[in-house]
């Protein structure tokens, strides 16, 4: 594209332009458009004006040392202090002879921060009586620019105050004092009839009078005033023999800003040029209004040709320049662009910044490309060290996209290189470790905080009550959450949610219900969706079905709409119940406000569908999951419940497909983990229920699985779904026939832990679905060896005298070729008809295995201590 000719700017038949002229009638009324068209354009103007007020309130105030004396600051308190009816004369009276019209100016500024226009206006009209401190034109200038900053309704006292000072007396600066008065109230025609008038009376403007009326008219929008009558202001500057008079940045900035709002992209080209032609460099603001320019007209491509020409004359941009370029791609998701931007920067000779990187990672981060974040982070490195900024950019990012052990390699990394953490760096970290479960990291990072004297915040202390959530060490997760509230930090709503959320996974309902009713009567603080969530993942965890669904008929009272997590917490309680039409209603409303519905949803159905029998049914919707072309995921589980992927290739697709689901975190892995554990039990795959299962410890979750010392050996499976329970029961066992096998010490008891919280106080949870499947499961392979003790209705024990039992029947069978106590080996899949689990005889689901009583009486005192 060819440039304008800038000598059109000066040419005296300017305003016939004809090119300018069409398009320079555009409304600045149109539709709101988004960031980087009109709406860049306004805030533009606006940074434009603040500037041009600058440059006028330089020239009229000058700023001075920035300190007052002990004598202005006594008058400014005696006139503070001063009644409506008061004596001025009285406050000057003792320092009349020491005071200055300078330390009056100081006193105006004063009023005027404060818009105490009535006392500035009763003080200058005592001035104006005394001979000794008459005011001069600085002082009416003064004086008319605090009365101008009040609004419309006292331009006339401006006028009167104007006039007050003697026509001889008049310079450039009161002239500029008033047409600022009446721009500031968006009365650009009479600001410019008073330029004229200005003229006329033999005064000769300067730049900022020029820039207080072209600011004005370019910010008129009811009508908005042509662009070739701002160009003909310009044209009047740059013709004027004054060198006071010549076009400055502030001028520049003001029509580029004009130019942006009008989407003028040629009109942006010509000022540049012209502003380099009269050696006036843009700066930061220049380059925004040009960028702006062009990416409403849709000519981004442009901006870097033009940055290019100007590297080739010896005028190569500032880094903001290609920043603001840079940003104005990345607000359209144009990667390539914006990364073309960064390698012209490099050819042009221009060093790029710790901002210029950032704007890429950020851009990256958004669109899940995390090798190339790391890729150019590496980059980075070699040409500008990061600064605490660009980390904290890494933090989110990595802690979005699900990587949370890389975001505590990059906090250490950072400590490493010196760049000292702020408190967005910490409580980024503290959110990573926080959905990732990683406490002990989330510890030494609150250990940091407070070694540097940084007081943590709720959001850094809620992502160490999750953190520890997740862990399931509920009591110091409790802990953590009280020493908020002794530091000053008071917990929030998330804080509340996330304390409730690590209840909800271990089925933990009535003290989810405390917290909750702590969170409401004390802290004042109102129930959100995600509290109603939480509460209906504890009510159906802890087998509390009715409760669970009564949470969520509150929920919809309460007018929280529910989304695909509430959804599928009705949808588990439906499924643990086992009534099959409520759950498909409740799955049918599931996929018609989702795209598709969760993995998750459909390994609930699938498990109900198994668990009663219903194989048809169960068959057509692993097809369906099949067929789903929307979700590779979906495919790869289904091919993982029918046997299709247990091949070594085939296989990695599967560690994959898990291993990108815990990118979301542990709150959506733990469900994800138990869901699909739950279907590969019923379905019989107890082989490839032990593979997922050893993914999902490899990957951290179930931290609490296994606890082994002398006295005990422990399995928790207090958080699993009833099958993901069994398949970890049935491997612990197989664990346990090979300990007996050796010459292994005995512990006191081996022991299954069910539940935990106050539930394992009574003794109704014996009849809870998971601890009477747990318990049956236990008995029928080990022939009555475990029992409920008296001390503990979580647990299901078998003590040493048992394991002895045990251990001498594996010796006196030891001719038998045997694996373990439970065979793990994948099923043939049931054809449909088949009668797996609704067979009469295992209608109770294991209840014939509960006696009343323990089948052993224990020592009280001898277990406690376990």
């Amino acid at each position: 594209m060819a440039l304008v000719s800038t000598a059109t700017v000066a040419s005296s038949s300017y305003h016939c332009d004809l090119l300018l002229f069409s398009t320079a009638r555009r409304s600045w009324r149109g539709p709101r458009r988004s960031r980087g068209a009109a709406g860049a354009g306004l805030a533009a103007l606006e940074r434009a004006g603040a500037a041009a007020a600058a440059a006028r309130r330089e020239e009229v105030v000058p700023a001075g040392n920035g300190r007052n004396s002990y004598e202005v600051e006594s008058l400014i308190d005696r006139l503070s202090n001063l009644p409506p009816r008061g004596s001025i004369a009285r406050c000057l009276e003792t320092a009349r002879h020491r005071l200055t019209l300078q330390d009056f100016a100081a006193v105006y500024r004063e009023f005027s921060r404060r818009g105490d226009w009535q006392r500035s206006l009763r003080l200058f009209k005592y001035m104006q009586r005394q001979s000794w401190c008459l005011p001069d034109e600085h002082i009416h200038a003064i004086v008319v620019g605090v009365l101008g900053r009040q609004g419309p309704a006292l331009l006339d006292k401006c006028l009167e105050v104007f006039h007050d000072l003697p026509a001889e007396s008049r310079t450039a600066l009161s002239y500029t004092s008033l047409i600022a008065a009446y721009a500031r109230n968006a009365l650009h025609e009479e600001a410019r009839a008073l330029l004229d008038q200005m003229k006329t009376a033999g005064v000769a403007p300067t730049a900022a009078t020029y820039n207080t009326v072209l600011a004005a008219c370019a910010r008129a929008t009811d009508p908005p005033v042509p662009f070739d009558m701002l160009l003909g202001l310009f044209a009047e500057m740059r013709h004027d023999v004054s060198p006071s008079v010549r076009p400055d940045l502030t001028t520049y900035n003001t029509l580029l800003a004009a130019a942006a709002v009008r989407s003028l992209a040629d009109q942006s080209e010509m000022l540049l040029r012209t502003m380099l032609e009269a050696g006036v460099s843009p700066d930061t603001v220049s380059y925004h209004h040009i960028v702006d320019a062009f990416a409403s007209a849709g000519n981004l491509s442009r901006v870097a040709e033009l940055f290019s020409e100007m590297a080739s004359t010896g005028h190569t941009p500032e880094a903001s320049a290609y920043l603001g370029l840079m940003e104005a791609h990345t607000r359209v998701g144009a990667t390539a662009e914006a990364v073309a931007v960064l390698r012209q920067m490099q050819a042009d000779g221009c060093t790029p910044t710790a901002a210029t990187y950032r704007v890429l990672l950020d851009l990256y981060g958004r669109q899940g490309r995390f090798d190339g974040v790391r890729e150019l982070f590496r980059e980075m490195r070699t040409a500008v060290p990061p600064d605490t900024a660009t980390y904290n950019v890494l933090f989110r990012v990595f802690g979005d996209g699900g990587f949370f052990k890389e975001v505590v390699e990059l906090f250490h990394d950072m400590l490493q290189t010196g760049v000292e953490p702020d408190m967005i760096t910490c409580e980024n970290v503290m959110a990573a470790c926080g959905r990732g479960g990683l406490h002990e990291d989330a510890r030494e990072v609150l250990e940091y905080m407070t070694g540097e004297g940084m007081v943590p915040t709720a959001d850094a202390y809620t992502g160490l009550v999750e953190a520890l959530g997740h862990a399931a060490m509920y009591e110091e997760a409790y802990v953590a959450f009280n020493m908020m509230t002794e530091i000053g930090s008071f917990p929030t709503v998330e804080t509340y949610n996330v304390l409730a959320n690590a209840y909800a996974k271990g089925g933990l309902f009535q003290e989810a219900e405390v917290i909750f009713s702590r969170m409401t009567n004390n802290a004042g603080i109102q129930k959100n969706k995600d509290s109603f969530d939480a509460l209906i993942e504890a009510y159906c965890q802890g087998a509390q079905l009715d409760d669970a669904v009564k949470a969520y008929m509150e929920m919809r009272k309460s007018r929280f709409n529910p989304d695909e997590r509430s959804l599928e917490g009705v949808l588990n309680a439906y499924c643990i119940a086992g009534v099959i039409d409520e759950s498909k209603e409740q799955f049918e409303e599931l996929q018609s406000s989702v795209t598709v519905p969760s993995i998750i949803a459909y390994c609930m159905m699938l498990s109900l569908y198994a668990r009663n029998d219903r194989w048809t049914d169960a068959y057509d919707l692993l097809e369906e999951m099949k067929t789903n072309h929307a979700s590779s995921t979906h495919q790869v589980i289904a091919s993982l419940v029918k046997g299709e992927y247990d091949d070594s290739s085939n296989w990695q697709m599967v560690e994959y497909a898990l291993e990108n689901n815990t990118l979301e975190g542990c709150d959506y892995s733990l469900r994800f983990f138990n869901a699909i554990l739950d279907v590969l039990w019923w379905f019989g795959q107890k082989a490839r229920a032990v593979r997922v299962l050893d993914q999902a410890v490899k990957f951290g979750l179930f931290p609490e699985l296994y606890r082994d010392t002398k006295l005990i050996w422990s399995l928790d499976v207090h958080r699993m779904s009833v099958g993901g329970a069994l398949v970890a029961v049935s491997v612990w066992l197989n664990k346990l026939y090979d300990r007996l096998q050796g010459d292994e010490d005995l512990p006191q008891l081996a022991s299954v832990v069910v539940l935990r919280g106050e539930m394992e106080k009574s003794t109704i949870t014996r009849g809870l679905p998971a601890a009477k499947v747990v318990y049956s499961f236990l008995n029928d392979t080990l022939s009555a060896s475990f029992h409920f003790p008296k001390w503990n209705k979580g647990r299901i024990i078998c003590l040493k005298s048992q394991l002895k039992k045990l251990q001498s029947a594996i010796y006196s069978s030891n001719g038998s070729a045997t694996a373990g106590f439970v065979p793990m080996t994948n099923s043939h899949l049931p054809s449909p008809g088949s009668k797996i689990y609704t067979r009469e005889a295992q209608v109770d689901n294991g209840a014939g295995h509960l006696p009343e009583e323990p089948l052993v009486e224990e020592k009280e005192s001898e277990l406690l201590p376990l």
